[in-house]
């Protein structure tokens, strides 16, 4: 009798344990609603984190900080493409469901949103509003404001929302305070991009274009509330008592001072004088010849001005001056080639720079996502860019780096590189010194800057004169602001100075960066018209990685195609921030692995009385 028991038993045992796995793996499956989020595996801080590791909790509260901008604004919406938007309405003002911890590469926790829900293949996502979030007029954040505002972002706002949104099949309010996103087109980042997307009040834009600039400020839930502005001068934001999210554990440590003020001058030159003469609270000084030489004003000198620098572990990203290849006079590579040739950055950097900064190697140059210069692509790298490989640029797969000058200014040896690369493109000097293509056009070209980068024009002007030695008439054009955004826009340039900060997460925006639609359709942010299948192929594959090891292959590969393609010419990076500040300000010293960038300054600063 017991011996006929036993098996009987086993077997219950064995159902039991059955129905259990298969409830959890259902869990598992259909997922739970989190505190966070983050691209690969688990975020990093518990459910009960205390706050950003970043932050100081105990901050004292008060004081303000002042900050010099370059240029002017003329609008207070940030959310479109028309105007110049001023700076801080997006970070201090609006808020977002979740947010970003800058000490991960990327990972996000509850804000406006308690929870995010979603599944295994992330086929949506589900956030779930927190009773206590309010505006700042004190009326409750709404699942009808979330709907509303990703939906008139994603249809007339800036064009870096619209591809988010046309990825969203069905959007349906699941509980009081609950919303989910389903999705028609596989993303793993998306439900990420829309915790990032700012929430604004509905009833504040009834009845009113939302394509049209305004400086009617925008009624956000964020800690600070504009203030006083001067459109063009300056604005002023003042922290809001009554602000919903103060206790927080992620804001705790975070937004301490009661002012930020914005001023704007006419270019960095200015900026820096008002620093010096005590109007501004903090300079972020790029030029590393000018930090050892330029920082003995008295302030310096009596304490009352700190100089730090500050380490970080982020990509070098982009920064030089791009070629708009939508020209026929670029659309070369080995046109491209020579001109990078050409331009003798050891030289420059040595004039400028002291020869201090080092070159960006490549767009995810300082980084583990980043390409090995000159050497060939292996592995799941290699097998990546296969496809490809019979229309990508010779040094793609094989390995390519930035040529090296000796440093001297004739710079002999890349300039005769350089000319046989145009004579191959079918350019010759004619018997005037100009050169020249088969229908008799001279190569000549305008190098588009705004006012103020005055470090860019003298790199150009070095660079013009030893153009003028390959039979090349170059010139630059400095323009004010608002110009500048207009040309820029309308890639109506030659060639013009081109910053893409990158992230140790890039996914879906690198799209509006290098994707083929920036080739025609105006205001993306691919202005050197890069038009490459496998760029796309490699952004859809790292926003498709399902593990980390895919991911950077896949960011890795696209290096290579970005860097081979000779779209810019890369200038100079730093590997760290060096920051002016007034003594009285203090941050803390855990500095986040983005160093000095978003989410830093003035986020996480205190004042000291």
């Amino acid at each position: 009798m017991r011996c006929q028991a036993k098996p009987a038993l086993r077997r219950l045992a064995r159902l039991g344990m059955m129905i259990l796995g298969g409830l959890a793996m259902a869990g598992l499956a259909g997922a739970e609603p989190r505190h966070g989020i983050a691209m690969y595996g688990e975020p990093a801080l518990p459910p009960d984190f205390v706050s950003l590791p970043q932050a100081n909790p105990d901050a004292p509260q008060g004081g303000s900080f002042r900050w010099g901008e370059a240029g002017g604004f003329d609008s207070l919406n940030p959310f479109i493409t028309r105007g110049r938007p001023a700076t801080g309405i997006s970070t201090l003002v609006v808020e977002t469901l979740l947010g970003r911890n800058y000490d991960e590469p990327f990972s996000l926790y509850g804000l406006l949103a308690e929870s995010v829900d979603t599944d295994e293949s992330r086929s949506y996502v589900e956030f779930t509003l927190r009773e206590e979030a309010r505006f700042s007029d004190g009326s409750p954040v709404t699942v009808e404001d979330v709907i509303w505002s990703f939906e008139i972002l994603g249809t007339q706002g800036n064009a870096r929302y619209a591809a988010a949104w046309a990825k969203i099949a069905s959007v349906e309010q699941t509980g009081p305070r609950s919303v989910r996103f389903t999705f028609n087109a596989q993303d793993r980042e998306l439900p990420l991009i829309l915790g990032l997307r700012p929430v604004l009040k509905k009833a504040q834009w009834e009845g009113k274009d939302f394509t049209e600039s305004t400086l009617e400020a925008p009624i956000g839930s964020g800690p600070y509330l504009v203030d006083k502005m001067e459109p063009g001068v300056f604005i002023s934001f003042r922290k809001n008592p009554d602000w919903w999210g103060k206790d927080l554990p992620f804001n705790r440590g975070l937004w301490n001072l009661e002012e930020i003020r914005y001023d704007y001058f006419t270019n960095a030159q200015a900026i820096f004088e008002a620093f010096k003469a005590g109007h501004l609270s903090a300079y972020r000084e790029t030029n590393a010849a000018k930090w050892l030489t330029n920082y003995d004003f008295p302030a310096v000198q009596s304490g009352a001005v700190v100089k730090d620098e500050i380490p970080h572990r982020r990509p070098s990203g982009i920064e030089g001056l791009a070629f708009n290849t939508r020209k026929p006079i670029f659309a070369d590579w080995r046109v491209r080639e020579a001109l990078i040739l050409s331009f003798n950055f050891e030289f420059i950097n040595q004039t400028l720079n002291a020869g201090l900064l080092p070159r960006i190697p490549s767009y995810y140059g300082n980084s583990m996502l980043a390409m090995a210069p000159g050497q060939p692509a292996t592995g799941r790298e290699a097998e990546l860019l296969a496809p490809f490989a019979a229309d990508l640029p010779p040094g793609t797969i094989e390995g390519y780096a930035l040529p090296v000058s000796d440093g001297s200014p004739t710079n002999r040896r890349n300039i005769r590189a350089a000319a046989k690369l145009l004579e191959d493109a079918g350019w010759t000097v004619g018997d005037d010194g100009i050169l020249r293509n088969a229908a008799g056009e001279p190569f000549a070209f305008e190098i588009l800057l705004s006012n103020g980068q005055d470090d860019l024009a003298a790199a150009g002007a070095i660079w013009i004169e030893a153009l003028k030695s390959l039979g090349i008439q170059a010139r630059v054009s400095m323009v004010d602001d608002a110009q500048y955004k207009e040309r820029t826009n309308a890639y109506n340039f030659d060639m013009t100075h081109y910053i893409r900060s990158l992230s140790l997460s890039p996914g879906n925006e690198q799209l509006l960066y290098w994707g083929r639609a920036g080739v025609t359709e105006t205001g993306s942010r691919n202005w050197p018209g890069i038009d490459s299948p496998a760029a796309e192929a490699l952004i859809a594959a790292m926003v498709g990685a399902k593990d980390s090891a895919e991911f950077e292959a896949a960011t890795r590969a696209l290096d290579r195609v970005l860097t081979a393609g000779r779209y810019v010419i890369p200038i100079w990076y730093s590997d760290v921030s060096r920051l002016a500040h007034r003594a009285d300000l203090k941050y803390s010293d855990h500095v986040p692995l983005y160093g000095d960038w978003l989410g830093f300054m003035p986020d996480i600063w205190w004042q000291e009385q």
